[in-house]
């Protein structure tokens, strides 16, 4: 590489387009890359999506937020956003600030200089340590992470995908490992795997008082509601989390609108109070897939495959799971998983990924095991002391 430079991008720049194509050029011709629709980051009034990139989305209500793009010419080398969620900082007591949606070409002195522009904002701003990838930052609903393993498999809904090189740059300008997340998969779905946990969770349901029924799209709103007051309870001491606010909540629920099967999202009521929820979606990224040519890949053309193709996806992203605290160590989780992944066998999925789990959960790891799923893919958090 012989010139190029660094340009700053604020939010509502118009700028922001090619900040968002990024991707798109350097990762041309990879049979596993798939991105999210472009209007999840610059919004949509046809999809009704906001867009995180812009300055309606219920992120920027509480967080600080630039962006950096490489240039050389005409030609994207790459881009970082650097940002500070106050809330999150607020909720941690802590200087925290974030990169993300970092993209480079195998270049080390780009990467440097667009971790570089991150880290100098952050620190301009009193901020004591640098942490991401994420999208803007690191909070567990939020896409994030770099891949460290299983660079062979294409990414599932709402999940990263990058090359290798990415965390060797990373260590090489200084960062350490925060946290690791994992996936694990299950490849040939059949009726007898689920019959593993149908003995537990027979036991459990004759010893406990508990009821469990799917959810009722009719009523999405309030579901959405249910699903998010048990997150935010049962998350509230893992790592990275952070409750989602109204405005987030409303955010998630249209996002989720299309997707969900009602068969799929089951919760769990211990004498009739709500105690968990678990489930999963089909693998959107399937129909999602670039066809790296135009106009297949405008995002149009991509929702119409997904709402062509969606019934006949057979891969499924098990993406929703908690506990309440006072109802844990009862077995719930045995019940849901099994209900879950029976009611996806019967609607002919196959093919099983649950993610993205944090390193140190053995509760659901040992039960993901048991049930026969094996870890294929790993995706790290990095912190940099300022």
């Amino acid at each position: 590489m012989t010139e190029f430079f660094i340009e700053e991008i604020p939010l509502g720049d118009g700028r922001l387009r090619d900040f968002v194509e990024v991707p798109w050029r350097l990762y041309r011709g990879d049979p596993s890359w798939t991105p999210p629709l472009r209007a999840d980051y610059l919004g949509s009034r046809l999809l009704g999506l906001p867009g995180l990139l812009t300055p309606h989305h219920p992120y920027h209500l509480h967080a600080e937020v630039t962006h950096f793009l490489a240039r050389s010419g005409s030609a994207l080398l790459g881009r970082i956003s650097a940002a500070i969620n106050r809330r999150f900082n607020d909720y941690y007591h802590s200087e925290i600030g974030f990169f993300g949606l970092f993209e480079t070409l195998e270049d080390f002195k780009v990467a440097s200089a667009l971790l570089d522009a991150a880290r100098n904002w952050v620190t301009e701003r009193g901020m004591k340590v640098l942490r991401g990838p994420g999208e803007y930052s690191n909070a567990t609903h939020e896409r994030q992470g770099i891949l460290i393993s299983g660079f062979e498999h294409p990414p599932t809904v709402e999940l990263t995908h990058n090359p290798p090189y990415y965390s060797e740059f990373l260590e090489r300008y200084g960062f350490h490992k925060a946290k690791d997340y994992h996936a694990y998969v299950g490849e040939k779905l059949r009726s007898e795997d689920a019959s593993r946990l149908a003995r537990i969770a027979d036991h459990v349901r004759t010893r406990y008082s508990i009821t469990t029924r799917m959810a009722d799209l009719k009523r999405l709103d309030e579901e959405i509601q249910l699903l998010v007051k048990i997150y935010n309870e049962a998350w509230a001491n893992n790592w990275g989390f952070l409750p989602l606010t109204d405005a987030e909540t409303h955010a998630l629920a249209e996002s989720l609108r299309p997707v969900l099967v009602p068969q799929l999202l089951r919760f769990a009521f211990v004498n009739g109070e709500l105690a968990a929820v678990a489930g999963g979606i089909p693998d959107l990224y399937v129909p999602l897939r670039p066809r790296w040519r135009w106009p297949l890949d405008t995002d149009l053309v991509r929702m119409v495959r997904v709402l062509l193709q969606r019934r006949r996806i057979r891969r499924l992203r098990g993406m929703f799971f908690g506990i309440r605290p006072a109802f844990r160590q009862m077995g719930i989780d045995a019940i849901l998983f099994h209900e879950v992944v029976t009611a996806g066998i019967r609607l002919g999925y196959t093919w099983l990924e649950t993610s993205m789990m944090l390193e140190d959960n053995d509760a659901i790891i040992r039960l993901v095991e048991a049930f026969g799923l094996r870890r294929y893919k790993t995706w790290r958090i990095y912190d940099l002391d300022l």
